[in-house]
């Protein structure tokens, strides 16, 4: 079974510098059909403007996953970790006993495009942790794993039994993925057009994946998605 969450349908804030869409429930956005799917507990898909960002702010207990589109990120935290991420990289940030940070937008003429992501953690109270991988000559037409509970692949390590692909697919050379029985998945596609086992999708849109055995995406235009393979 897919179910899935049109963008037009999704929570929005609009706070001049930042155009945030939320496919679950955010801060001043609450709508309890949708506090989240699975351990899957945020999608935020933010633009950010020049020069603009969030200031130094805390988070504990969460596995943070930061990708970006378009743009760079400039990153700094309390771990002592700070750089630039760009598009095609990955951050994974484990939250875990607490971690302070700030995220801005590097440029100071270009816009920055990202989502980010939160995953609750199978354990609370760990030591936080950072790691930063790119994956942008691993996404072409294909899905790349970039986390996973074991670091299989290359991917980054999270505390949590989820495993998160990104990909940029081609048009109509289509996409597989196995899901084990019991997995749940969500997919959410960034930017373009495909089908999911034969439910159109266009920028924006999510969907809810249960019941399902196999994933078939065909992109009809060059596209850009996230998927979680899920408990």
């Amino acid at each position: 079974m897919i179910t899935l969450r049109r963008s037009s349908d999704r929570g929005s804030a609009d706070y001049g510098w930042l155009q945030a869409r939320y496919s679950f429930s955010f801060a001043h956005y609450v709508e309890p059909a949708w506090m989240g799917f699975s351990d899957l507990r945020v999608l935020n898909q933010d633009r950010i403007a020049p020069g603009a960002g969030f200031g130094t702010h805390g988070h504990e207990n969460m596995e943070i996953i930061t990708y970006v589109l378009e743009g760079g990120l400039e990153h700094r935290d309390s771990m002592g970790f700070g750089g630039v991420l760009q598009p095609g990289e990955v951050q994974l940030m484990s939250a875990g006993t607490g971690v302070r940070h700030s995220e801005f937008n590097a440029s100071q003429t270009d816009p920055l495009h990202l989502l980010q992501m939160w995953v609750l953690p199978a354990e609370q109270g760990t030591e936080p942790s950072y790691a930063q991988e790119d994956f942008a000559d691993r996404l072409e037409g294909q899905l790349a794993l970039c986390a996973s509970p074991d670091g299989s692949d290359g991917s980054l390590r999270i505390g949590q039994d989820a495993r998160f692909y990104a990909s940029r697919p081609r048009a109509n050379e289509p996409l597989e993925h196995e899901l084990a029985t019991g997995r749940r998945a969500w997919l959410h596609l960034a930017k373009g057009a495909l089908s999911l086992n034969g439910e159109l999708l266009t920028a924006g849109d999510g969907a809810a994946i249960e019941g399902e055995s196999r994933l078939r995406i065909e992109a009809s235009e060059p596209s850009d998605l996230v998927l979680f393979d899920l408990a």
